[in-house]
């Protein structure tokens, strides 16, 4: 059978190469004698595929010396209770609301102290990112949380806040696809299942002064400080998600990095909004200027239509087009990994498919 191109949000598709070279070592790896699948956590092969995996990293996004990498568990839903755990002091955050993952965020955060909504696009079913007033700043917040990219809603933040405290995102769609300065944040949290790996591994990417100050009700396996002071490996890590990773990040590197790869991401983007903006059939769901190079989310205005174009992308070789549950419509999800081939093979369905339905 032959691959078919996974538009999935999550877990979604991994770039062959990397597949290859996985499947080359899964039995065993390098001198090893054994499959990383059965190494242990402690042991020197694995110590170096950790390590070599936060190197690249390092390099990739350019993490400033002073924060921390971490190799965590639990998904970017854990993140949302872990941050507020580890950074309220005032017990008080600002939150913008830009989608689902932003509220549930913000529910978890309102358990452990007070949330001040900045600012929400739910008004307008999540299609924009809202603008910001300083004035409506907390000057007592402990940290100013917004989601960099939203996985469901498919908008994405082009200009970064500016608040006086530590800026935390959850950049779990969009990781890796573009050029970020991480100084201007405190704390990066991502679940690889989208840029970096398969689902199991969780990065943090933490500023030190941030660590060290959780809460006193905070369990010690969501303590950041637990996972930075051990390297990440105070328990077992998910070591084959860890492995994984790295050989992503490895594979980014020779592509030229995260500026080649954005460049690339912007041109597959392009294609499909081009697509969109020059159709009678389809709508695009986000504002121009806030849309996402990684989820493109459309509609017919049909759900039968939808639906029918959904099966028969399928039928195509063309997979996972369906958009969120409670959403509807289609999504096309273009991370890192999917290639231009790809992207092209959609666009020239899309324009097929409305041609045989005008």
């Amino acid at each position: 059978m032959e691959r078919v191109y996974n538009f999935a949000s999550g877990p979604a598709c991994m770039p062959l190469p990397v597949l290859e070279k996985a499947a080359s070592e899964l039995v065993c790896y390098g001198s090893s004698g054994m499959s990383v699948m059965e190494m242990t956590h402690r042991s020197k092969d694995f110590m170096d595929i950790i390590q070599e995996a936060e190197k690249l990293l390092r390099e990739l996004m350019n993490i400033p010396a002073n924060y921390k990498v971490l190799f965590l568990q639990g998904g970017a839903n854990l993140q949302f209770a872990m941050v507020p755990l580890n950074l309220f002091k005032n017990k008080k955050a600002d939150y913008v609301i830009t989608g689902q993952w932003a509220q549930r965020a913000m529910a978890e955060a309102k358990k452990f102290g007070t949330v001040n909504v900045v600012a929400s696009s739910e008004d307008k079913v999540f299609n924009y990112i809202p603008d910001l007033d300083k004035i409506a700043f907390s000057k007592d917040a402990d940290y100013f949380h917004i989601t960099l990219n939203n996985t469901i809603f498919g908008t994405r933040y082009t200009k970064l806040p500016e608040p006086e405290v530590p800026l935390v995102t959850d950049w779990s769609s969009g990781i890796l696809s573009e050029v970020i300065d991480v100084s201007k944040f405190g704390l990066i949290y991502a679940g690889a299942q989208k840029n970096i790996g398969p689902a199991g591994v969780t990065v943090v990417i933490i500023r030190d002064d941030l660590i060290g100050r959780a809460m006193d009700i905070t369990p010690t396996m969501l303590n950041y400080k637990t996972h930075a002071d051990d390297g990440s490996l105070y328990n077992t890590p998910p070591t084959y998600s860890v492995y994984m990773s790295m050989l992503v990040f490895e594979w980014l590197k020779g592509l030229g990095g995260v500026p080649a790869i954005q460049k690339i991401n912007e041109e597959k983007a392009a294609l499909v909004y081009d697509c969109l903006d020059n159709s009678k059939l389809y709508k695009g769901t986000v504002v121009p200027k806030d849309r996402s190079l990684m989820n493109i989310t459309f509609v017919t205005g049909d759900e039968g239509i939808d639906k029918k174009f959904i099966k028969e992308a399928k039928s195509a070789g063309l997979v996972n087009l369906a958009g969120y549950r409670t959403v509807g419509g289609m999504r096309a999800s273009i991370y890192n990994p999917m290639p231009m081939e790809g992207v092209q093979a959609l666009v020239a369905f899309m324009k097929k498919f409305e041609y045989e339905n005008k």
